[in-house]
């Protein structure tokens, strides 16, 4: 008769899953207040949401790095702990804006609130272990619960929007499976590091299979990522979902996406697998030259910012191939930058949104929409205008930084090539960043339609929202610094 498995507390080293745990907590605490007292107002819902990500950043921040939890399935490394707080200080940035709106019924809902938080836990699983059933576990939980809020958004475009999303979402799952599969059929393993050690000891024979494996995860991240072709469904699920949630998801789900796929595909850029880096260049290459030439020919500025992160997407991703410390540290920068403009960017959009649209029958934000803005509101259109400097590149501004730290990790690793390709992207794309300057401040307002954006009448949460943003796009030179010397101890012992 066979001994019972004596397994200690200790040994399971709960403390690595305390971070997810009160996400999950606050949702299901969310879910009992409702059961308890139904119609209470989403204020409360907010500020419960937002006191469980502070300690859920609290618990991050606790957290000992380069362990492993709960039966080695948790890895707590650097690239875990720099994912986990993009990820819950962008969720604490998006929650208030639910008390901006009175017109939006889904933030009067706690279910809206309550799979917010199981998302939000969803995604910190993903980058919190490099167990393949573990990253899908997280996917799947964070992709139900954003499916879902995006439907929320009660609008003929927001259902079809999660429809697509969710179609789209259950192909890159099974793909992600497949591949997850092969890859254990492989090796006996579904631990990554594990995985990387037998394909190495056995020179990556059978080399079919590890290329079909392979293969497989790139288009499951593909997906994630809305890396070309994979992207088809991201400008019409952002038009479809709530302007603030769009900047959300244009951030949160990538850096999720991008740290799976720097673990996964790291250990074989490593081995000198030429083919890898070679499909990862090209992808690269296609996915931020093609969202550029057709955000050049959009008509609605929603549609433009969501192919523009497509591009994003791509020059971030470039990081990963080229796989040195310091790409992979310009990569957590660049996304840092990115959250706090994008999500700006948007919110913007957010407060524009009007329940009429004498624009244009077709889109919510065409760009005749913003014209002449600088007479009407020169505030709210100059904000807007630094947003769209800084997601061009232009110095000082934020995104710059970032752009100007991953084009260098690409020369000292000898990709002059791809660094000019960047450069060229980055001018291409100032075209339609600055043509939406152009209408706010060289064209006259559209007489009968003044009433463009509500700034004056923003509530104090969206002011503080866009302002906080505002202020880090215009002084992040001064960040720099020590904001990359963090991210780079913190790269570093992940062995990245």
């Amino acid at each position: 008769m066979m001994e019972p498995i004596k397994v200690s507390i200790e040994s399971l080293n709960l403390a690595t899953l305390f971070p997810m745990l009160i996400a999950v907590g606050g949702g299901l605490a969310i879910l009992i207040i409702d059961l308890i007292k139904e119609n209470l107002h989403k204020s409360l819902y907010v500020m419960i949401a937002v006191l469980f990500l502070f300690l859920d950043l609290g618990a991050i921040f606790g957290l000992e790095v380069n362990t492993k939890g709960f039966f080695d399935v948790m890895l707590i490394d650097g690239l875990a702990v720099l994912s986990q707080i993009i990820i819950v200080v962008a969720s604490m940035l998006f929650i208030p804006l639910a008390l901006t709106s009175k017109r939006f019924h889904e933030f009067s809902l706690p279910e809206f609130f309550a799979l917010f938080l199981f998302m939000v836990a969803g995604f910190q699983f993903m980058v919190a272990t490099d167990n393949l059933i573990l990253i899908f576990i997280g996917l799947e939980t964070a992709s139900l619960s954003l499916y879902t809020l995006i439907a929320l958004h009660n609008r003929e475009k927001s259902f079809e929007a999660a429809i697509k999303y969710f179609t789209m979402g259950a192909l890159a799952a099974s793909f992600f499976a497949f591949g997850s599969a092969l890859f254990y059929g492989l090796t006996g393993s579904v631990e990554i590091h594990q995985i990387a050690q037998v394909l190495s000891d056995r020179g990556f024979e059978p080399l079919g299979v590890v290329l079909a494996a392979t293969a497989f995860m790139i288009a499951a991240l593909g997906f994630k990522l809305s890396m070309v072709p994979f992207h088809t469904w991201t400008p019409d699920v952002y038009e479809g979902a709530s302007a603030a949630l769009a900047g959300y998801m244009s951030v949160v789900p990538k850096i999720a996406g991008f740290v799976v796929a720097m673990r996964l595909f790291e250990f074989l850029i490593h081995s000198d697998i030429q083919w890898v880096r070679d499909i990862l260049y090209l992808a690269v290459v296609v996915t931020m030259t093609f969202a550029n030439i057709v955000a050049l020919v959009q008509k609605d500025v929603k549609r433009m910012l969501a192919y523009s992160s497509i591009s994003h997407a791509g020059f971030v991703m470039a990081a990963i191939m080229i796989g040195t410390t310091q790409a992979n540290s310009g990569l957590f920068l660049y996304w840092v930058l990115f959250l706090f403009t994008n999500l700006g960017a948007f919110t913007m959009l957010w407060i524009s949104r009007h329940k009429s649209n004498p624009w244009d029958t077709r889109f919510d934000h065409p760009y005749e929409k913003f014209s002449g803005l600088v007479q009407i509101m020169p505030v709210a259109a100059t904000i807007m205008a630094i947003f769209m400097l800084s997601l061009a590149g232009v110095p000082p501004f934020s995104l710059f930084w970032g752009k100007l730290y991953i084009m260098s990790a690409a020369v000292n690793s000898g990709y002059i090539l791809l660094a000019l390709i960047m450069a060229i992207n980055s001018a291409i794309s100032a075209y339609y960043y600055l043509k939406l300057i152009v209408y706010m401040f060289m064209k006259d307002p559209v007489s009968d339609k003044r009433q463009v954006i509500y700034f004056k009448n923003a509530s104090l949460s969206l002011r503080t929202i866009i302002g906080i943003s505002a202020v880090f796009t215009i002084l992040s030179v001064f960040f720099i610094s020590p904001l990359m010397n963090y991210i780079v101890e913190y790269v570093r012992v992940s062995g990245f």
